[in-house]
């Protein structure tokens, strides 16, 4: 038995107890009562033993969870640049980087939904450019600015369910889906503005993006609120759970009730909406609809998911380690700026960043089975 290697503080009748569970085992008279105590069978003393939690340090990774890897980068990165320049953690600095980041973060938001049900979207990008093109085509026709900002994020929301359906019902690969509606939606646009920047657009639309609330930038206080409304449903909502059970395995969620085709189509429709709010943030902060905004972004957005700890095969990743991964990537381009680094190194650099996350994450992963088979033995 387990339990006779357990080593407890000697004490008056213990001797006496383990006669008595010795007796207990075999045949023989039943025991009598023990003056010194209740008798401890063999049978409560192994569930006691299982019942007490296992003791150990507290580690960052406990805190952090899957969000860890990219936290530490990006602490690590901060002190780096802030050694290396004094510039860094100016004011100025602080607020260009957070006008650099917010855009492609939103973006990898969306994008971190989709890789959780271990699918991609690579049509975050042009989806950005053809809601902001929709946007200030229809502001330099008149239309009042609100109509003008929700028919832009319903264009992008239509280009999501588009992909969520040819996923979810006609079985389509998500890669072959979003990469045929990158070409699809960057060629409206072209066709839509006649390749030409369209412009201009009225003053109160460019205050959207470049305003400020209580000293912050409003694209700050934007990119705050999506984050932490995509942590509290991923992490307290049943359409969370529902999204890692399908990047899990599709299969046993459809068997466990989860609506697997319905939230596959909200997943890719969200991810749609994310990048329309990127598009309008991007034409309002620049007070001009540009054809080719967002070329390349769903890059760095997946890029910012899987520096965060997102995981490509689904089921693995939060919010807020995408939004870190967002951060490194604009952080790296700004901290290159003030250095004066030759902008191929940074695209090494990041590359570099992507193959120490992963690294990480496998690592993470292999303490954890260990953990989990040292605990069973020791059960």
């Amino acid at each position: 038995m387990r339990l006779a290697r357990r080593k407890h503080p000697p004490a008056t009748g213990d001797a006496e107890r383990a006669g008595t569970s010795r007796r207990a085992d075999g045949p023989g008279p039943s025991p009598a009562p023990d003056a010194a105590g209740p008798v401890v069978s063999g049978g409560e003393a192994a569930t006691a033993a299982k019942a007490a939690p296992e003791e150990r340090a507290l580690t960052f990774g406990d805190v952090f969870g899957r969000d860890a890897g990219g936290i530490i980068v990006l602490l690590v990165l901060f002190g780096a640049l802030s050694l290396a320049s004094d510039q860094f953690l100016t004011g100025d600095n602080l607020a260009n980087l957070a006008r650099q980041v917010v855009i492609f973060g939103i973006i990898a938001i969306g994008q971190l939904l989709v890789i959780l049900t271990a699918g991609i979207d690579l049509s975050v990008g042009s989806v950005l450019g053809l809601a902001g093109c929709v946007t200030a085509e229809l502001l330099v026709r008149g239309v009042p600015i609100p109509v003008a900002i929700l028919t832009g994020l319903l264009v992008a929301v239509a280009c999501g369910l588009i992909n969520g359906t040819l996923v979810a019902h006609a079985k389509l690969p998500p890669f072959i889906v979003t990469l045929g509606m990158l070409g699809i939606a960057r060629g409206v646009v072209l066709v839509l503005t006649d390749a030409s920047t369209v412009q201009p657009l009225p003053n109160a639309f460019s205050e959207i993006a470049n305003g400020s609330v209580l000293g912050l930038p409003n694209l700050l206080w934007l990119f705050a609120a999506v984050v932490v409304a995509t942590a509290f449903v991923l992490r307290r909502t049943v359409f969370g759970r529902y999204i890692y059970a399908i990047g899990s395995n599709p299969e046993s969620a459809r068997l466990a009730g989860v609506p697997v085709n319905a939230v596959l189509v909200a997943v890719y429709a969200i991810s749609g909406l994310l990048a329309g709010v990127g598009g309008v943030l991007f034409t309002s902060r620049l007070n001009a609809g540009i054809p080719t905004a967002g070329t390349g972004y769903e890059l760095n957005a997946i890029a910012a998911c899987v520096i965060g700890g997102a995981s490509l095969f689904g089921a693995k990743g939060g919010a807020f380690g995408a939004a870190a991964g967002a951060l490194i990537v604009a952080t790296l381009n700004n901290g290159g700026n003030l250095l004066a680094i030759n902008a191929f190194y940074l695209q090494i650099t990041i590359g570099l960043l992507i193959l120490v996350a992963v690294l990480f994450d496998q690592w993470q992963g292999r303490l954890r089975v260990g953990r989990a088979r040292g605990t069973s033995a020791a059960a």
